[in-house]
């Protein structure tokens, strides 16, 4: 009964957590690409490339939720193989994406530094 409950609840969840990373992904892209496309024109420096990362790195976040609650659907070891690949790759691009923020923030510091001085 009580394992019924939980993959109906599941069923809802899992696309609900996939749905709002794939939404994150178009606004923080179709928002970053509108920042772009203005300062081309406007002539102003914008930080699209770190607004960009931020928005991805929070849809990868989401859908590594939805990841880990299809662990408890998991009903052998080969889909439980490919569901931690998954789980990885996800969480490794996850870092790649926050280690490349950074990099960019210690740069735009540093550039910012030696206009100050």
């Amino acid at each position: 009964m009580l394992e019924h409950l939980v993959e109906a609840v599941l069923e809802v969840l899992i696309p609900l957590c996939e749905m709002m990373g794939i939404l994150v992904i178009a606004v923080s892209t179709c928002t970053a690409f509108w920042r772009y496309f203005r300062g081309l024109f406007t002539r102003t420096p914008g930080d699209v490339k770190s607004q960009l990362a931020s928005g991805l790195a929070l849809s990868l976040e989401f859908k590594m939720a939805a990841e880990i609650l299809k662990t408890v659907l998991v009903r052998d070891m080969t889909e439980l193989m490919v569901l931690g690949a998954v789980i990885i790759l996800r969480a490794l691009l996850s870092f790649l994406i926050h280690f490349e923020m950074k990099q960019h923030d210690t740069s735009k510091q540093e550039t910012l530094g030696g206009i100050a001085k």
